[in-house]
This record gives structure tokens, sequence and C-alpha cells, in this order.
């Protein structure tokens, strides 16, 4: 494998009724939260499929299946700190990431730092090595309607 690859990892989740709404780790007051198995967390889950993506290891669904019960509602954290552990088994660290969290309501900006620093502290970099943007879908598709929220991840990892 070469020093450094690239990875780039999107997932998106329908907001619902009678959920908490977990971004990056954070929990954000809002009357709807993201649907899915664990917490739904699309941040954790996009960043993820990135690392995993960079060296061709598949994506989360195939380490965390929907049909096991030991993720049901977890934190994912969890999910992320696992992916992180495997991409430090082939010899690589996270270089740094580039995330973008497309979602109509709530408002993102004062939640980014303290997910930044979560994702951070998980994958063992500094904050400046975390880009986060949040941003609306201006009307358009699920997103825009405030039906969903979608996270996209690029990394860049480096072998040590």
């Amino acid at each position: 494998m070469s020093k450094m690859r690239i990875g780039l990892g999107e997932d998106i989740h329908l907001l619902v009724p009678g959920r908490k709404l977990i971004l990056g780790g954070v929990h954000i007051p809002y009357e709807l939260g993201l649907l899915g198995h664990s917490d739904a967390d699309v941040v954790y889950h996009a960043v993820s499929d990135a690392m995993l993506g960079a060296l061709a290891l598949g994506d989360i669904g195939h380490f965390f299946p929907t049909d096991d019960p030991r993720y049901d509602d977890a934190d994912s954290a969890l999910i992320l700190g696992e992916v992180y552990a495997k991409i430090k088994e082939k010899g690589y660290r996270v270089e740094n990431l580039d995330i973008t969290i497309a979602c109509e309501k709530p408002h993102l900006a004062k939640h980014l730092p303290a997910m930044r620093q979560n994702i951070a502290k998980i994958l063992e970099i500094t904050v400046d090595d975390v880009g986060i943007q949040a941003m609306t879908n201006e009307g358009c598709d699920a997103v825009g309607q405030g039906k969903a929220i979608r996270a996209n991840a690029v990394c860049l990892l480096e072998r040590n």
C-alpha cells in the first residue's frame, strides 16, 4: 500500500420524533432525532466510512450490520473507535479530516467546536486536523425539506 490514502464517506438518516439528535457525539436539543440502528450519528458514520474506504476495507455496514443487536441504540463513538483501531492495525494514522453536515434545522454552528473536539479525541489528532462545515440544502431534497440530515467526510491517512 502507498504511504498516503484518501477516503470519502457519506451517511444520511431520516429525522423522526422520539429520538435524540446526536451529531459528532454532541446531543443537540431538537424535537426530532435521527432514525437508525445505533444512535444514527451521521457525522461519526461518514468519518468511519471515509477511513474504511481509504484502505479499501469496505463500509461500516460490513463491520456493524443492522441485524447485530450489540449495536441497537449504540453510541456511535464506539463504532468510530473500533474503525480507528482497524486503521491503526493496518499501520496508518489519520492526518486530517474535512466534514460537511447538510441540515436545514436546527442550526449547528455553535455545536461544531464540540464535535471537532470529540472527533479529535477519539482519533488521537489535534482539533486543528478536523474541519467541519454546516450547510443547508436550500429547500432541495429530503435534507432541504427538513426530513433528513446528511454528512460527508474526506480523510487523509498516512502510514506510520
